[in-house]
């Protein structure tokens, strides 16, 4: 078990709404307590980085903040002044600090208060070379299939995840050239299996991640998550030598009515004209799943 170590969970803001912000502390601070406790670490920061138009907090409400959970942990904020996108912002919160291990999740999730307990526990095994460990996300679990004994899977989602900072160092971080919003947790895990490393799903390390549903219980998406979707589709089959992926999806999107799949296609040309491309990886498919239009097999669908 992971102990007497240092600690930074952090979070990237984008308007999001310091009330929501606020009660994800509260059980992050309750998280930290326990596995303070525990002797898992004996050092936590919280560390936002806010990429919105304007500030979501002052430096008054920070240090009430700090008032009022300094007991637990030390947070600390930093204002980008631009929205430099999930993968840059989170490579710079982390380059902030010289933490053992960092947690990224997203603001608004809530843990268990034995998430970070039950995260850290896959770092237990001596012999395993575990890379990354995701929690659970609730009420909605996401799909991806895992080993139900040894909780292998293809990737993970960064919503709530478990990294030490050697390997996160390693591989350099998240490819924000390459992803601004999207995918970038995929290609970071994939990168991170590239390393000879594990990336393990955690299903006892329980975060309520709140989604927007329709009345009809379907996935809602924003514009922004629909084309930034498309748009990394399109890098990830690239990137990970997927040649025949990439002309399915460029085919289809240059036949779409569809405008967001137009401009996607259009941005990869225009990169590909300009030589930004990124370096290609994985030309023996050994890492890179595509799956059904998915990165790995899934249990169910949503």
């Amino acid at each position: 078990m992971i102990q007497n170590r240092s600690l930074q969970i952090q979070s990237v803001l984008y308007h999001n709404e310091p009330q929501r912000i606020i009660r994800s502390i509260k059980s992050i601070a309750r998280a930290v307590d326990f596995a303070i406790n525990q002797r898992l670490f004996d050092e936590v920061t919280v560390y936002y980085g806010d990429g919105s138009q304007n500030p979501v907090f002052n430096e008054q409400e920070i240090e009430e903040l700090n008032a009022e959970f300094g007991e637990y942990v030390k947070i600390r904020y930093h204002y980008f002044g631009s929205n430099l996108g999930s993968a840059r912002g989170h490579n710079l919160l982390a380059s902030l600090t010289d933490t053992d291990y960092i947690m990224i999740i997203n603001p608004d999730i809530l843990l268990a208060p034995d998430t970070i307990l039950q995260l850290a526990k896959p770092y237990a095994e001596p012999n395993h070379k575990v890379g990354i460990v995701e929690a659970r996300q609730m009420p909605i679990e996401h799909p991806k299939a895992y080993n139900p004994k040894t909780g292998e899977t293809s990737w993970a989602s960064t919503a709530c995840v478990l990294i030490p900072r050697p390997v996160f160092e390693k591989v350099n971080g998240f490819d924000a050239d390459t992803f601004f919003l999207y995918c970038d947790d995929v290609d970071f895990s994939w990168m991170i299996r590239l390393q000879g490393y594990k990336v393990i799903f955690q299903p006892s390390a329980v975060a309520f991640h709140d989604k927007t549903l329709s009345n009809n219980a379907a996935w809602q998406t924003s514009d922004a998550e629909d084309y930034y979707s498309a748009e990394a589709g399109i890098l990830m089959a690239y990137k990970w030598s997927r040649s025949d992926i990439l002309s399915n999806i460029l085919a289809y999107f240059d036949n779409s009515n569809i405008s967001y799949y137009k401009k996607a296609a259009e941005h990869f040309r225009k990169l590909k004209s300009e030589g930004k491309l990124p370096q290609q990886v994985d030309p023996d498919h050994k890492i890179g799943e595509f799956i059904n239009n998915n990165y790995g097999k899934m249990r169910f669908s949503l």
